[in-house]
């Protein structure tokens, strides 16, 4: 043994139960934002009994994506799909290909944008917190919101924003 171990069970029948959730690949976006980008919400920290939340998130091509941030309550991790995804990993904007993956701790400076055209790529949240708010916010704009009112949505969603 490796000194590591597995936490503590979360399940304690005798017996596995009919549980799984399928999606199929063809099942249409949960939400589109104004740009373009699609995004589809394959499991939500509520319906991972919040281990977990994980969307795919599509490009439609204008350049977008947020700055370097950070959370203090979650990991957020990477998984390219398709085209190129920049991923900001602290230091510096890697550019990032299909296959390529990032993982960032709570409290890891990151950042992602598209620059090059349409691309895919998942979202991986651990714990499951529910970001689903946070992207339907992004969708209906901060345009119309004071300072203030923009600082304490993002202070909401765990997005702390660097310079």
């Amino acid at each position: 043994m490796d000194g590591t171990s597995y936490p503590p069970p979360l399940f304690h029948g005798d017996h596995g139960v009919v549980s799984a959730t399928v999606r199929s690949g063809g099942t249409e976006p949960d939400l589109v934002h104004p740009n373009g980008n699609r995004v589809h919400y394959l499991a939500t920290g509520a319906g991972t009994g919040g281990l977990f939340g994980l969307y795919r998130w599509e490009f439609a091509g204008p350049p977008s994506g947020p700055g370097p941030h950070f959370h203090r309550t979650l990991a957020e991790s990477f998984y390219v799909l398709e085209g190129e995804v920049t991923i900001y990993d602290g230091g510096g904007w890697r550019v990032c290909r299909p296959g390529d993956w990032a993982h960032v701790p709570p409290g890891g400076r990151h950042g992602f944008r598209n620059e090059s055209g349409p691309a895919s790529m998942l979202l991986h949240f651990a714990p499951g917190a529910p970001r689903e708010a946070y992207f339907e916010g992004l969708a209906r704009g901060l345009d119309g919101l004071t300072r203030d009112e923009v600082d304490a949505f993002m202070v909401e969603h765990d997005n702390l924003w660097e310079e």
